[in-house]
């Protein structure tokens, strides 16, 4: 591969995830300033135009549908550039695959939002996909930085066991689970509900990021103390710690802050570290996947740690 080529993919990737990361954190925006019918009960027009009316939520869901639709293009353009520049490289072109499909995904969702009513489940699966597009997208960026890295100056591969590649694993779906929660939660107290499988929205969130925070601080701790020689690995465990611990002080500020306009920014922060650190926990469970004892289908380029 050429060095113009390669670096084309490292920044139409790069330039992916961060406008991936600005429409996650556009659609937290419409939600907690309920903008999502700023541009009525219309799509892809604005009360009629193609330019909205100078109202707030209009600006606020116009702005937001923009950015998505910028998402969705560098989405196509990564897309075709693995699949045009990287053939050998299975692994990069299904994660950029991946990318263009929640995109759609969530950008279909989102439409069918505004024309039609969902349910705050529907609504919290939105936001799911959105997360899963990032971190996609995440996954993607990083790891044609560190194929670029690996065919400058390749490094000794170091496996790691099975059964730390499925803590991982583990960790990372149930970190998806917790999310889903929190979405649920805020969907479900904008929308009044009471109740889902016989426990309050609130209760059953606060219980499933405890056991997140358990589930973390395990992670990090085998992945620093039994994992010396993948500095990758270590930095990647120290920086799930951080996050969730500042997932949980956010979270807990949630309950004392009563000013509507500082509550908004507290929940989008909220939202912002939780879609991190699923993002870096999935970064994580590639890693592991490629530094397996069964990863010979991957080039040794991508073994390095």
């Amino acid at each position: 591969m050429s060095s113009n080529k390669i670096k084309y993919l490292k920044w139409v990737a790069l330039a992916t995830c961060i406008i991936m990361f600005l429409a996650t954190f556009g659609g937290g925006v419409v939600t907690r300033t309920d903008s999502g019918l700023g541009c009525g009960r219309e799509w892809p027009t604005c009360n009629g135009k193609l330019v909205p009316a100078h109202t707030i939520a209009s600006v606020i869901e116009f702005s937001h549908r923009s950015v998505s639709a910028l998402a969705g293009l560098l989405s196509i353009a990564s897309f075709v550039g693995f699949l045009l520049f990287c053939k050998g490289r299975r692994d990069l072109k299904f994660f950029s695959f991946t990318t263009l499909l929640f995109v759609i995904i969530q950008g279909i969702m989102g439409a069918l939002a505004v024309v039609f009513s969902q349910s705050a489940a529907v609504m919290a699966l939105h936001f799911g996909f959105s997360i899963i597009a990032f971190a996609s997208a995440l996954i993607m960026t990083l790891g044609v930085w560190q194929m670029d890295r690996d065919y400058r100056k390749p490094t000794e591969v170091i496996p790691v066991t099975r059964g730390f590649r499925n803590l991982v694993w583990g960790t990372t779906i149930y970190t998806y689970i917790a999310v889903y929660t929190g979405a649920f939660l805020s969907h479900a107290t904008t929308n009044g509900i009471k109740l889902f499988a016989g426990m309050p929205p609130l209760s059953l969130h606060q219980a499933a990021a405890g056991i997140l925070v358990v589930l973390i601080l395990a992670l990090a701790h085998v992945s620093y103390r039994h994992h010396p020689r993948h500095k990758d690995i270590r930095v990647l465990g120290v920086i799930t710690v951080v996050l969730v611990l500042l997932q949980g002080l956010i979270g807990f500020s949630l309950l004392a802050v009563t000013r509507p306009e500082l509550y908004m920014f507290v929940v989008l922060g909220h939202m912002i570290v939780i879609a991190l650190l699923f993002a870096v926990l999935s970064y994580m469970s590639y890693r592991v996947w490629s530094l397996s004892p069964r990863a010979d289908k991957l080039p040794p380029a991508v073994h390095s740690s």
